[in-house]
């Protein structure tokens, strides 16, 4: 017997919203305004980016504007269907998932990068595009770039190793992603957007979810 076999993989889902024309106009009208006012900007950035990015604050799922709620209704259907198809839960055990999120939307100018970053405290993080051009689309402009968590993969390479066929070749997978793309990804994993070289804007949704089991108690144990 000879068997090759993958090991400690990565689920990561795409979908694709396949009537978003409208909702992302609206989307991009909603950001490029909210993008010149200071109040909506994340007050306490970490992850290191220029100034050609902005970013928003955290609440944006927390919004009434039909536009957001349609997105917001889109991704976390996409979200518990890939815990659904992951875990083999049915709609019961769905129901008793109660979820946390938080939400916010980049505007990247000409220029404009997000520096290498996870989400702690989450188990699933997405990411949705509601615009992206006036680039190059041969080019690596603006590409969502997941990195390769096995960091000791490189120690050595030669060419029993370098040429590797997917999934198991050793380089990040970059993704230029179109509107109306989704991509969800667990949270821990490290990720960026390379610069954007175009001459217009690229804008994207985020966020990040967790969740409680309704009924769970945490464990009674004694203190001190």
């Amino acid at each position: 017997m000879f068997q090759i076999s993958p090991m400690f993989s990565v689920p990561m889902v795409f979908a694709r919203h396949t009537d978003c024309a409208a909702m992302n106009a609206e989307l991009r009208e909603l950001f490029m305004a909210r993008a010149q006012d200071e109040r909506y900007r994340n007050p306490d950035p970490f992850t290191h980016r220029n100034p050609a990015l902005f970013e928003s604050n955290f609440r944006l799922f927390d919004w009434p504007q039909t536009c957001v709620q349609r997105l917001r209704e889109f991704c976390l259907g996409n979200v518990y269907r890939a815990i659904r198809e992951l875990s083999g839960y049915d709609l019961d055990m769905l129901k008793k998932l109660h979820v946390a999120m938080e939400s916010w939307f980049h505007v990247t100018k000409p220029g404009g990068y997000f520096g290498p970053h996870n989400h702690p405290m989450h188990t699933w993080s997405g990411v949705y595009c509601v615009a992206h051009g006036g680039d190059d689309p041969e080019s690596d402009s603006g590409k969502l770039t997941m990195i390769n968590p096995h960091s000791t993969s490189t120690m050595f390479i030669d060419l029993a190793t370098a040429n590797w066929k997917p999934p198991y070749h050793m380089g990040n997978r970059m993704f230029r992603l179109s509107p109306g793309d989704l991509v969800l990804f667990p949270s821990w994993m490290l990720h960026e957007v390379l610069p954007y070289e175009g001459d217009d804007v690229r804008i994207t949704v985020a966020f990040n979810a967790r969740f409680r089991l309704e009924g769970a108690q945490p464990a009674d144990v004694p203190i001190g």
